[in-house]
């Protein structure tokens, strides 16, 4: 039998406790997403999938290395046939062309903002994220760090981030430490 004590449960989001930060000209916060689907077109329903997305949640389905939507409903290209739909909950209709599943939890998503963000990602990613480069609305899987990322140009001075939940205290880190070497640099 129990002690007659309930234990209260807390949500708690990826970063808490954690962010936001602001170290020199740029910021680092979490990004509250209230729903993140994936979204895999099944076998030669590409098309079908792509016009259903359109159709329920008014985006295009993004092309590779590529997102589409707006800060509050973002579908965030992943892979051949695959989405992440960051912000609305999946519209069931989307089963019929598409294997939906709720991955809200498993995700930490941040905003890196201010005008050193590329010298600070440029001491943790492979990839060259200067504007003339990697474009508002342009995304890529690729490392960050050691960790497997989606990175998102999301404005002119703004980049989102995600790593798997359970990466969220590493990628801050790594994050802070270079925001530091960069703002040490002025």
């Amino acid at each position: 039998m129990g002690n007659g004590f309930v234990a209260e449960l807390l949500a708690k989001s990826p970063c808490a406790g954690l962010l936001p930060l602001e170290i020199g000209t740029v910021s680092l916060t979490e990004v509250h997403a209230p729903a993140i689907w994936s979204v895999s077109a099944y076998r030669r329903q590409a098309e079908a999938a792509a016009h259903m997305l359109q159709s329920c949640h008014g985006m295009a389905w993004p092309a590779p290395n590529r997102s589409t939507g707006r800060a509050d409903a973002r579908a965030v290209w992943f892979g051949r046939a695959h989405i992440v739909l960051v912000g609305p909950i999946a519209d069931p209709k989307l089963a019929a062309h598409a294997a939906l599943t709720d991955q809200s939890d498993a995700w930490a998503v941040v905003r890196l903002e201010g005008p050193a963000t590329v010298d600070v990602l440029a001491r943790l990613v492979p990839i060259d994220l200067r504007q003339s480069a990697f474009k508002r609305g342009h995304t890529a899987r690729t490392e960050l760090q050691h960790m497997s990322a989606s990175i998102t140009r999301v404005g002119d001075q703004a980049i989102q981030v995600m790593v798997f939940r359970s990466m969220a205290q590493t990628l801050v880190h790594d994050l802070k430490t270079a925001m530091e070497a960069v703002a040490a640099r002025v």
